[in-house]
């Protein structure tokens, strides 16, 4: 079976580079760049820096998506319905959502019925509102410092409430933590907590101007100090007008944030890389899957691939987003005219092939016809437009759909992606959206493909190992590592493979390891725990988690283990209490019922152990543990 998987991945790759040929292009070098402020030299200056000259452009700007991109959670910002009826029910977990305001602050209450009464409770606080309106708001936590996704969404274009895409399949509640891939596309630049994922102690509200014109201090000490370029007659190179940029590197720009796919971060770049005038190659390469539908179901934020795929991109030299997008402003106010007067530089009208009449209805907006409103796949409830320009098509029903295939990856951002790089893009695919053997099976046909030294490799080779969860070959291939990998996640992996083959001491160290690059990853932190009570080293453990817990309280693993270290310790109680707690956050957490059960039991109170142990095998028939709890009874 895994012979004809690796053929057809050869197979589908030829057949990638001969659909998606026209994507490909050569990319630029910062040091190519004729912009100087594209240098890392070069600081930025704020927002309100910017406005101080351009006032009547930051004026319509902030009121454009991107401008209202990210903000406080306050009445003023969002463009839900409040009241009674706001309530989301996920029929799958069984929990329901009510979203409200009071005395100005925003919160959600999570909670659970059984018989009209309410069994389980959760109130959270939430901080910031994320989207313009137009088509959603989304809603963020912050514990600390440590940000959150709420599991509830405000779809405006059909003024409803309903879980937040991808959490119907899979509601993880409170728990989804936002790093910094996400944050920097729909934000400007926060200052994230150095050695953290999801934690940051600064978060400016919206994209602001230096996301599309670079670092602004050069420009500004220029013409402080009188240095002023006519910019109608010559370009002004302190600072990137986007205008002025090649196509591909214009393409870039947009395309940083709204190209989303699958990003894999180059060796030694973070997201805040990247600035206007670089090509995006340069920090990260994106990765998207294609199906044999693709042509028809793509996801929200592909506007730049969907242009890729037009004929007028691919037969034009000039034909990108600026060319019939003003980004100062609102895509809500702007006439139609602009849009049809960017079509008409290369159409005339009388070329038109639709019946007067029809053009008409649609008041002659080229965009109705040939750009027309579509859902998405990955957003529910939203209709937007479709920017592969195409010829309308007229939809026939009596065609039975085609069953879906899936082609491969492909990369959107280099044409000419290494094996190694490929490799990594599916085990990125793997990781964030798609868990399926055969995007494995590519990973591993595209390493054994790679030529690069093992240094380069074996953190690539480490993580598919640790994906299939052979811990055995996770530690053969750290034995090859010359030197201790640098990333934090490597040393995690192979600390993961030690634990799980009994060896504590072995990932203890590696846990150190991954913490000294991640100090303030409260997933390692729980890790290393583990390995300490694992050890007997119940003191050290108690205190890790302590710490732990007081940085950020809400978190049902922590409270687990260090109930666990308590029952060790025979101090029942406090385990138990801790168990509680766990309990309170997440109600159908097994581990903390199973625990509790096992104190429980301890204490004689074998009626409510009972009853733990048989929810948990109500929510899970193939929890063993649960099991042998209910036959000892």
């Amino acid at each position: 079976m895994k012979i004809t998987r690796i053929a057809t991945v050869t197979f589908l790759a030829l057949l990638l580079a001969w659909l998606f040929s026209f994507c490909k292009k050569t990319a630029s070098t910062t040091a190519d760049s004729p912009f100087r402020n594209v240098r890392d030299s070069v600081a930025y200056v704020g927002m309100a820096t910017c406005a101080s000259c351009h006032a009547n452009v930051h004026e319509t700007f902030q009121h454009t998506g991107m401008g209202r991109s990210f903000d406080l959670a306050t009445l003023q910002k969002t463009a839900a319905k409040f009241g009674p009826q706001a309530v989301v029910y996920d029929s799958l977990r069984n929990f329901y959502y009510h979203p409200f305001f009071k005395d100005s602050v925003m919160y959600v209450l999570e909670y659970r019925l059984k018989n009209g009464d309410t069994i389980h409770k959760r109130l959270e606080k939430i901080s910031y509102i994320v989207g313009s309106g137009q088509h959603t708001n989304s809603h963020i936590i912050n514990e600390n410092g440590y940000i959150y996704q709420a599991p509830i969404t405000w779809y405006t274009q059909t003024g409803r409430w309903d879980l937040a895409p991808g959490f119907k399949e899979n509601n993880s509640r409170f728990g989804r933590w936002l790093t910094d891939e996400c944050i920097t596309c729909h934000n400007h630049l926060p200052e994230q907590v150095p050695g953290s994922l999801n934690r940051f102690s600064r978060m400016p509200t919206g994209i602001e101007c230096e996301r599309c014109h670079g670092p602004g201090k050069l420009h500004v000490e220029e013409k402080l100090a009188g240095i002023v370029v006519d910019t109608a007659k010559q370009a002004d190179y302190s600072i990137v007008n986007p205008r002025r940029l090649p196509r591909d590197l214009q393409m870039d720009l947009c395309q940083r944030c709204h190209l989303q796919g699958v990003a894999v971060l180059n060796e030694g770049k973070t997201f805040y890389d990247f600035k206007p005038g670089m090509a995006l190659s340069e920090v990260l390469n994106v990765y998207l899957p294609r199906y044999t539908d693709s042509h028809e179901r793509f996801i929200m934020a592909s506007q730049a691939d969907r242009l890729r795929m037009s004929e007028c991109f691919k037969q034009s030299a000039e034909l990108s987003c600026i060319t019939c997008h003003q980004p100062h402003r609102s895509v809500e106010i702007t006439p139609a005219s602009q849009y049809n007067n960017a079509c008409l530089k290369c159409h005339k009208t009388e070329t038109c092939k639709e019946e007067p009449t029809a053009r008409a209805s649609k008041s002659d907006n080229c965009v109705a016809c040939h750009m027309p409103k579509s859902g998405s796949v990955d957003i529910p409830h939203v209709r937007i437009t479709d920017h592969r320009i195409g010829l309308p098509t007229a939809k026939t029903a009596s065609v039975a759909p085609q069953k879906k295939a899936f082609l491969g990856i492909q990369n959107l951002t280099q044409a000419t992606p290494s094996p190694l790089e490929m490799a990594r893009g599916y085990i990125t695919m793997h990781d964030k959206y798609v868990q399926t053997p055969v995007m494995l099976d590519s990973a591993a046909f595209y390493l054994a493909k790679s030529k690069e030294k093992p240094e380069r490799l074996l953190p690539t080779k480490i993580h598919l190992l640790f994906l299939k969860q052979d811990w055995k070959g996770i530690l053969a291939a750290a034995q090859q590592l010359d030197t201790a990998p640098k990333d934090g996640w490597t040393p995690y992996r192979i600390g993961e493979a030690h634990f799980n083959l009994g060896d504590y001491p072995n990932a203890l160290a590696k846990f150190d390891l991954a913490l000294q690059t991640y100090p303030q990853h409260l997933d390692f932190q729980e890790k290393k725990a583990s390995a300490l009570i694992a050890l007997k080293r119940i003191a050290e453990a108690k205190k890790l988690l302590e710490a732990l817990l007081r940085e950020n309280p809400k978190r049902p693993v922590a409270l687990l283990n260090l109930g666990f270290a308590h029952a060790l310790t025979n101090n029942f109680p406090e385990a138990l209490r801790r168990y509680d707690q766990s309990l309170a956050l997440d109600p159908d957490y097994e581990q903390a019922m199973v625990n509790k059960a096992a104190i429980l039991i301890f204490q004689g109170k074998k009626a409510e152990a009972k009853g733990l142990l048989e929810r948990v095998l109500r929510l899970n028939p193939g929890n063993g543990q649960a099991r042998e709890g209910l036959g000892r009874l």
